[in-house]
């Protein structure tokens, strides 16, 4: 018997925004060009991240090692401060999503190779109507409002 869906609100989001991008590009060609756009984008935007972190902190070089402070206590070793630490964590990070990103790009390569006839376009926007019924339709809102007897529909006692 299959769970009912999560009702948090990050869940209930994630739910809306499937169904929108559903709705919105309701064909294989449309899926192939969004899922594309958002893998170039996160690259980008990750890539530019990495880039201005390395800049200003290095390239996973603690700062200690490359420049050591004169004023560091005798017994004090190579501890770095804690947001130090923590934007280095934040480097490899990012460097490790960078590289898998690459690996979905070839990856995704493959799936631009795939073309389909009208007909099966047609059938994705067909199911992409039932998956995801545009949440404005008039029937959808009645049905709604007397499911949920909202105040601007009173009750029919």
């Amino acid at each position: 018997m299959p769970e009912e869906p999560c009702q948090c609100p990050d869940c209930q989001r994630f739910y809306r925004e499937h169904d929108r991008l559903i709705r919105e590009n309701p064909t294989l060609r449309q899926q192939q060009e969004l899922s594309w756009a958002a893998l170039q984008s996160f690259r980008t935007l990750a890539g530019r991240v990495l880039e201005e972190l390395q800049k200003t902190h290095g390239d996973g070089e603690s700062p200690a090692a490359a420049s050591p402070s004169p004023a560091a206590p005798a017994g004090a070793g190579s501890a770095e401060p804690p947001e130090t630490d923590a934007i280095q964590q934040a480097i490899g990070d990012l460097e490790n999503i960078n590289a898998h990103l690459f690996s979905i790009e070839a990856l995704m390569e493959r799936i631009f190779d795939v073309r389909v006839p009208d007909d099966v376009e047609q059938k994705f926007r067909e199911l992409a109507g039932e998956l995801a019924p545009d949440p404005l339709n008039a029937d959808r809102l009645r049905l709604n409002r007397l499911l949920h007897q909202t105040p601007d529909l009173p009750d029919r006692s």
